[in-house]
């Protein structure tokens, strides 16, 4: 196994400087979180915390199984909502979207740093009980983000096959994507995935699992947990989908703060977004109520108008702020949080130690402190979920052939491609024209002298031409290096399979590909393999042989 420092990775520009400073430098960013994971002490404070908290569990712990039997849980994840009910319980929770096909591989990354960490910290702290929780985040209607996959296809190339519900494009929204069901349009969806998947010894079985969860009926939701649940067997994590009236019942009085809070929360987002903005970058930006509604079959974001009541966007539906109560205290499950309030709906359900967070989160958890304590939901811990490139043995002789890292492959693959070219090749390109570069000067500098003798007026004018030549120089030397590069396209193209399967589309491979290229290839334990082999607690960046 090899890790990669996350400061490496900032270097090369494809992590930011908050996500590394939180993982190698946590005082640097200290003052935005409830404290370091690193710290037992912060743990201890953290568990006080919660104890001191009132939370709803029997309401909890009744709706979680009710939903993980459906989901076909296994008998330790109905035993772990079991231990959800005592109050020396605590939630280490993750969540994601619901892709297709359990999404981008960093979903399963998330997963199994919940599960682990959740593990460690009952053996750390026996006088308390952790559970793996994963939030289906269901309720979100953006459509377009869940409804591909992304896979290297049997011609060795990056495809991607998208699922259209209905046969096209949307043009509406559809209101929480979760509830979303699979139409006839799957049955195109899974021909174009069987003839473009290569044939292995695990294709047919591969394919009759998809198909069984993700059939004509089903819901992206329920699909999710059910194949998630089947590839990380007897995991023990806790499927929670909040979308439903006993869970946001519990949620009516939060919603009700922030309809009267006059846009409390967003403006102490604003504050610390303008704070952190001197060093880092903001992640999310919030609205003037962080609020959704679900009208007439799609998911609309309620904004205040200047008479004093509101609108929902894009529409002339019109609420005033007591019927806005009304409908918190009511029928509060037609109300839906956006990013600003969802992990603090999260927070106010469960017990949580901590958020198993990617990048992205982490840097939104930034912005998120000043609202927790607003609302007074104590703020969980973020730990840095799981990151990982899985390296092919095909791929790691490609690497060791040539001499490469794999840090190489992260980031532009046109200096790597330069690289290679050079290293198969008699000619070096940059030494031929480094050395042809010093004579040239050499010779500008003596004949400057005498030019210069006979009239100095001209000096401006020898700059002038050897700045052009240098131009010219240049075009030359990029045009040898693609001369050069096509004498030498074997092993070129021999790189550039290798940053498809390391990089693709110039992003990590954990957010782009999803598990079923790795199903298909290595069989259905995968996924409890992948599990064993990684590492939580280094918090760099880990590339897994297979």
């Amino acid at each position: 196994m090899e890790f990669i420092n996350n400061r490496q990775l900032a270097d090369r520009e494809v992590l930011t400087q908050l996500y590394t400073d939180y993982t190698t430098h946590y005082e640097k960013v200290a003052e935005y979180y409830a404290g370091n994971v690193k710290d037992p002490e912060a743990w201890k404070r953290k568990f006080t915390e919660l104890q001191s908290k009132h939370y709803d569990r029997n309401t909890l712990t009744r709706v979680l199984h009710q939903q993980n039997k459906d989901f076909h849980s296994g008998i330790r994840t109905l035993a772990n909502i079991d231990l959800l009910g005592n109050d020396n319980c605590f939630a280490v929770v993750t969540g994601q979207q619901l892709g297709l096909f359990g999404g981008p591989l960093y979903t399963i990354y998330k997963a199994v740093t919940a599960v682990k960490l959740a593990q460690r910290l009952s053996q750390e702290y026996p006088d308390h009980h952790f559970v793996p929780v994963f939030w289906l985040e269901g309720e979100d209607h953006d459509f377009d983000e869940i409804n591909h996959v992304k896979f290297i296809n049997n011609a060795n190339e990056l495809s991607q096959i998208t699922y259209l519900l209905g046969g096209k494009p949307l043009e509406r929204n559809i209101g929480a994507v979760g509830t979303a069901e699979l139409d006839e349009h799957i049955v195109s969806f899974f021909q174009s995935l069987d003839l473009q998947l290569p044939a292995t010894d695990y294709t047919a079985q591969l394919s009759e699992l998809l198909k069984g969860y993700y059939r004509q009926g089903s819901t992206f939701l329920k699909a999710f947990a059910g194949f998630f649940n089947h590839v990380y067997e007897d995991s023990g994590l806790v499927f929670v989908n909040a979308n439903v009236p006993e869970l946001k019942r519990q949620l009516a009085p939060l919603f009700r703060q922030e309809i009267l809070s006059n846009a409390e929360a967003s403006k102490l987002v604003i504050q610390q977004s303008v704070e952190l903005e001197e060093h880092y970058h903001a992640q999310i930006k919030a609205k003037a109520l962080n609020l959704f509604m679900f009208y007439k079959g799609g998911r609309h974001l309620i904004e205040p108008s200047d008479s004093g009541d509101y609108y929902l966007k894009n529409l002339r539906q019109r609420y005033t702020k007591d019927e806005l109560l009304a409908i918190a205290a009511e029928t509060p499950e037609i109300l839906s949080p956006n990013v600003v309030l969802r992990p603090l709906c999260q927070d106010t359900l469960f017990p949580t130690a901590a958020y198993v967070a990617g990048p992205g989160e982490i840097a939104y958890y930034a912005q998120l402190k000043p609202v927790y304590r607003y609302f007074s939901i104590p703020m969980p811990l973020i730990y840095p979920r799981a990151s990982v490139t899985l390296m092919e043995e095909k791929v790691a002789k490609v690497l060791e052939k040539y001499s490469l890292e794999t840090i190489d492959l992260f980031g532009d693959v046109e200096p790597v491609l330069t690289k290679v070219s050079e290293q198969v090749s008699e000619v070096k390109v940059d030494a031929l024209f480094e050395s042809l570069t010093v004579k040239l000067n050499e010779a500008v500098n003596e004949a400057r002298f005498g030019i210069q003798q006979i009239d100095p007026t001209l000096n401006g004018t020898v700059d002038s031409t050897i700045s052009k030549f240098l131009q010219q120089l240049d075009v030359l030397k990029q045009k040898t290096q693609k001369a050069q590069q096509q004498k030498e396209e074997i092993s070129l193209k021999q790189i550039r399979k290798a940053s498809v399967n390391i990089f693709p589309n110039g992003n990590f491979q954990e957010r782009e590909f999803t598990v079923v290229q790795y199903l298909n290839k290595y069989g259905p334990d995968f996924v409890k393999w992948v599990a064993n082999e990684i590492t939580i607690d280094k918090f760099q960046h880990q590339v897994l042989t297979l």
